[in-house]
């Protein structure tokens, strides 16, 4: 997913506000008065009809063990929710289930390659275009055929079924078939980034003894490369791509048993074997995390916690079903993404491939003329990651600025009326104005994404209240903004689709408790009024067993009260507000004291300061001998660009303009305002700041799958300019 996150920001999403001047070319201003009539009647209706609003209450206290703190579980079940239906108690038997029961309704759909070239750019980089055909799909039924063909080839191709398999593939159908597939034997399966680094990568092989490795082909050469530090490794599997043929006897590949996806499916089919079901206290996979701190941990997650987390976010996304087109193009590696996908197979939705590079007609692989996938899929569920939806508000936003004139305002205009209504009016939030709103200013941006998004889920990190007032606005579909860890395998907070608040992620979810415990150093208390505060626990099914091989580690998180139920300690600091949401406000390992006593978060800082123009990556870092922070600051190309274009600067080179002293203070000036803004303290304030022109990626570990940073090795790698920005 490295790429994913600028994936947007030269998309024709950006271009369609352009789009909009079309009503004053073609002399369309009668628009303007069927939306001024359309703006009449709710205002009209609502002083009519719309008093004292009521706040519906969405979770409500506990009573449950442990230790004492302020406990809320989801209002509308009184019980946790543990399956989502009787029987369907593993992820094996909820997929066969699902399977049997969708049998001919289409499942998994790819893209065929219809051919690809390698264009070069004027400053003589070379890129890879891909010209890509319609979906082509795979039924329910015919894929079930393809896990138990694969499930017996892999016990015939040598694997031992008392021994770990691991996958290590960037996200496509052969990953879940091959998921499924290890699960129907009772195999556990490692899960693996695909840009994860080679020392961590060996780290993960080697701790959890795999003898099989399922891995996409272009993984090869890295296996080669580091094939005498791997300790357990027997049998090697990988996923064909298309056109291309693979020398597997060559180098260090020869030690092991080497096959493909497709012949590893032929042995299965030729010799079937009998499915050696788990149970649901089994472990189903060791996921490791992408760790902001040291190397990644392997989290153990039990058949019963992914069921749990489907069975309740089955509850809250509404009507889905068998008519509903899934998009995935996120890590299945990652626990957000794998999460998807489980509940939208167990509700019989489509789910058609994608990758961040083709994401959109002008996505950086695609080739000029053919569409991206949303374009190719139309999907009405998709998921996103907060960098990506923050970069396509500030990128409509820029178009918007540079169009002017007729077209500005009206979309001025058009967002205000809608966040108006959609603050307080029901009927401008779903009357004739919204009609209009999103037939004349709104369609235009929809229609970069296929132009059937009903519903987004949103995870993996916090997403800025404006960036999801905005979004949902402007594409027209409630924002799921989902709370929950690899450890609680997701499930813990989701947003419920008619709140139109932001900020918060919703109630808890019905398979657990949330409950919030004072932490005293800190400062947050289950007494501070208005509302309780203190460190998230989450407790219940959702909550997995542990870290591999790390009891010190699990012992010191995970506690298990007196009435036998799980909690996990997950560091991050909350407030519940009175209808029984939650929001995440802080993070114990963020909070720095500096020289003079005062306490700074440096979370709460980095958030805040992101919503200046100028900022793509940030990084506060505060010396504890100090009495001020400073910050890494990886600039918005595009913003700072145009600031340089406006201000006369005009380098062309990007690195030369980060090191400027008038960009420095361009950007330290943009920071003090947004800060003043926020509320934020002077000592909160960066006193001093380094640009660095180059972006931070997954596959620099300087970032996680879903774009949180790794402060130890952002502080490690950037020492010097620490030390300097000191000095």
């Amino acid at each position: 997913m490295g790429d994913s996150k600028g994936i947007f920001l030269n998309s024709p999403l950006l271009k369609s506000i352009g789009d909009l001047s079309a009503f004053k070319d073609k002399g369309e201003y009668g628009i303007l008065g069927a939306v001024v009539v359309g703006m009449l009647i709710p205002v009209l209706l609502s002083a009519l009809f719309m008093g004292k609003k009521r706040i519906k209450v969405r979770g409500v206290q506990a009573e449950v063990g442990g230790e004492a703190g302020y406990t809320v579980r989801n209002a509308r079940k009184n019980e946790l929710v543990e399956v989502p239906w009787k029987g369907a108690t593993t992820v094996a038997a909820l997929f066969e289930q699902s399977c049997k029961k969708y049998s001919q309704n289409q499942f998994l759909g790819t893209r065929k390659l219809i051919g690809k070239e390698v264009v070069t750019s004027k400053d003589g980089r070379q890129f890879e275009k891909l010209h890509l055909g319609e979906y082509e799909w795979q039924t329910y039924g015919e894929v079930f055929h393809c896990v138990c063909n694969f499930s017996s080839g892999l016990v015939k191709f040598g694997h031992d079924v008392d021994s770990r398999a691991a996958i290590f593939s960037d996200t496509r159908p052969e990953w879940l078939i091959a998921l499924q597939g290890c699960f129907r034997q009772n195999i556990t399966v490692v899960t693996i980034y695909a840009s994860l680094g080679e020392d961590a990568l060996v780290h993960s092989l080697n701790e959890t003894q795999v003898s099989t490795l399922i891995c996409d082909s272009k993984q090869l050469r890295k296996l080669d490369s580091i094939s005498s530090r791997l300790t357990s490794v027997q049998n090697i599997i990988y996923f064909e791509d298309d056109g291309e043929t693979k020398d597997t006897a060559s180098g260090s590949l020869s030690k092991w048993a080497v096959a493909s996806f497709s012949e590893v499916e032929k042995l299965g089919k030729e010799s079937p074997i009998n499915a050696s079901l788990p149970s649901k206290g089994e472990i189903a996979v060791i996921m490791y995390t992408s760790g902001s701190t040291g190397l990644p941990k392997g989290v153990m997650i039990t058949h019963g916690n992914i069921v749990a987390t489907t069975a309740a976010v089955m509850t809250v996304i509404p009507k889905l079903g068998s008519k509903d087109v899934y998009l995935a193009y996120l890590p299945l590696a990652h626990v957000f993404e794998m999460a998807a996908e489980s509940v939208v197979s167990a509700a019989g939705c489509a789910i058609g491939y994608g990758s961040a590079p083709t994401l959109t007609d002008t996505s950086n692989k695609i080739k000029k003329g053919t569409k991206g996938d949303v374009s190719a899929l139309k999907p009405t569920i998709l998921t996103a990651v907060p960098a990506i939806l923050d970069r396509v508000r500030d990128g409509v936003l820029k178009k918007v600025e540079e169009k002017g004139g007729l077209a500005k305002n009206l979309f001025e205009t058009a967002y205000k009326r809608r966040l108006a209504a959609v603050r307080g009016s029901w009927f401008g939030a779903w009357g004739l104005e919204k009609i209009l709103w999103d037939a004349f200013v709104f369609k235009r941006i929809r229609s970069v994404l296929g132009g059937k998004i009903r519903f987004m889920l949103c995870g993996g990190a916090p997403l800025s209240g404006e960036s999801q007032q905005f979004i949902k606005i402007c594409m027209g579909a409630p924002i799921g903004q989902g709370y929950g860890l690899t450890e609680t395998f997701a499930g813990a907070a989701f947003s419920e689709w008619d709140d139109n608040t932001v900020g918060r992620v919703g109630p808890p979810l019905p398979c657990c408790y949330i409950k919030l415990v004072s932490w005293e150093q800190g400062g947050y208390m289950t007494s501070d009024k208005p509302m309780p505060r203190g460190e998230i626990v989450v407790g219940g099914f959702s909550v997995t067993s542990g870290y591999f091989k790390n009891q010190e580690k699990t012992d010191e998180v995970y506690k298990v009260d007196e009435k036998g139920m799980r909690w996990f300690y997950s560091g991050d600091i909350g407030l519940f507000h009175q209808d029984g949401c939650l929001e995440i406000i802080d993070r114990k390992k963020d909070i720095v004291k500096l020289q003079h006593g005062e306490y700074i978060s440096l979370g709460k800082v980095e958030a805040a300061l992101s919503s200046s123009s100028y900022v793509g990556n940030i990084m506060v870092y505060a010396d504890p001998l100090h009495n001020y922070c400073v910050a890494l600051i990886v600039p918005s190309r595009q913003a700072l660009e145009g600031w340089a274009q406006k201000a006369g600067i005009g380098d062309k080179d990007f690195r030369e303009l980060c090191g400027k002293s008038e960009t420095v203070s361009e950007v330290q000036q943009s920071l003090s305002k947004v800060a003043k803004a926020a509320k934020l303290d002077k000592f909160e304030t960066p006193a001093k700041i380094k640009l660095l022109p180059d972006p931070w990626t997954p596959e620099s570990g300087l970032v996680t799958a879903a774009f949180k940073i790794k402060r130890e090795q952002l502080k490690a790698k950037f020492k010097d300019e620490l030390h300097k920005l000191y000095g």
